[in-house]
């Protein structure tokens, strides 16, 4: 797609309110990813006991707190940079922050074997986040305005 047209579109999307709640949700997803690499990275975990990390790899939380504050956090930033400049590739970018939000969730909770409800509340900005990927590709929009049949059969597929 030559560069006039995705900016033209970028214009378009820009206004939209799923645009702007996916900028939002990657700014907070990375200044919160880059607040929790640094409490793991310089107050080695804070408040999270180093017994959560006897049956990982890990002896302290500096690790796991650069990987957070760097791989997922930098994710999230370079989605939000990506989109709010109509980067034409930002939709990727934010696609790959999302799946790798969730899949930090996946892993965490694998590695360390504990549940917190902040583990539910990133997963769902991760999911959140690809569904508002899939809206600003106009793909989601499609499945959510395809009706059921109606009882009479007459509904449309």
């Amino acid at each position: 797609m030559p560069y006039s047209r995705v900016s033209a579109s970028f214009r378009r999307k820009s206004s939209s309110t799923a645009w702007r709640a996916l900028l939002v949700l990657l700014y907070f997803g990375a200044a919160s990813s880059f607040a929790g690499g640094c409490l793991g990275a310089i107050a080695d975990g804070g408040p999270i006991p180093l017994a959560y990390l006897a049956d990982t790899p890990f002896t302290s939380y500096l690790i796991p707190g650069l990987l957070l504050g760097v791989v997922v956090g930098g994710t999230q930033l370079a989605g939000a940079i990506a989109l709010q400049r109509g980067n034409a590739a930002s939709l990727l970018w934010c696609a790959v922050a999302g799946f790798g939000m969730m899949v930090w969730i996946f892993i965490e909770i694998a590695m360390i074997r504990q549940y917190s409800f902040l583990q539910s509340i990133y997963f769902g900005l991760g999911v959140l986040e690809l569904a508002l990927v899939l809206a600003l590709l106009g793909i989601a929009p499609a499945v959510v305005a395809r009706r059921l049949p109606s009882r009479t059969g007459t509904g449309r597929q």
